[in-house]
């Protein structure tokens, strides 16, 4: 990160019928990602090695985590363990921030 802040409001951008992720901060400790998923996209199931939080700024859909459906909308906090199978369904364009620790 440039600055000790960022505004995640103007980072945000939309691509037709695709997803963009932009790195926000990448260091040690942690991976912290914006992801802007275009409306009627998807992200299919897949794990990650690292455990983390996904919290979503704008948008709504479906985020499956293990199984479980759960409804987001702006405000949402997510935690995923490592591991864990997960996958994202956007109903209209929909940003987050994925928070993955590296140790």
């Amino acid at each position: 990160m440039k600055n000790k802040w960022e505004d995640v409001s103007e980072m945000i951008d939309y691509s037709k019928g695709g997803i963009i992720s932009k790195v926000i901060e990448k260091n040690d400790i942690s991976d912290v990602t914006l992801f802007c998923m275009s409306k009627e996209t998807e992200i299919s199931t897949h794990t990650s090695t690292k455990a983390g939080y996904v919290y979503v700024v704008e948008g709504n859909g479906i985020f499956n985590l293990e199984g479980e459906e759960i409804h987001i909308k702006p405000g949402i906090l997510i935690f995923m363990s490592a591991n864990a199978k997960h996958s994202l369904s956007a109903k209209e364009d929909t940003s987050f921030i994925l928070i993955l620790n590296k140790i």
